[in-house]
């Protein structure tokens, strides 16, 4: 079973940044497939940015050039690094674990961020 613990969520004004992380317990964290993904109430969860097992990312149009999402398999962490937010990146951030091989997939509980002036 692998447990995802998302942090660094909080409340920052618009222009500023904020960095999440996700921590994995899980026994080869370097196979999966990480990605952080948002929801808002009533929208259906979507993806922001994802990183695979062998490092290549891509991203959602909306966040491109302001996140830079980054993992380090010696930690079996992923991070978000969240730059020139705006208000409508407000949303519970979910970090996902996904093997392509095995079609397991895990979420985090989430993390909220608020960007309000």
């Amino acid at each position: 079973q692998v447990q995802l613990v998302e942090s660094g969520g909080g409340l920052v004004h618009p222009g500023g940044s904020l960095r999440l992380s996700c921590a994995a317990s899980v026994g080869i964290f370097s196979i999966y497939d990480m990605g952080w993904y948002r929801q808002t109430p009533g929208n259906q969860r979507e993806l922001v940015a994802r990183i695979t097992s062998g490092g290549t990312t891509n991203y959602a149009d909306s966040v491109k050039g302001r996140f830079t999402i980054s993992r380090d398999n010696s930690k079996k962490m992923v991070d978000l690094q969240m730059n020139s937010l705006k208000v409508e990146d407000s949303a519970v951030y979910y970090c996902n674990a996904a093997n392509t091989y095995s079609g397991s997939d895990y979420w985090g509980t989430g993390t909220l961020v608020t960007v309000s002036s």
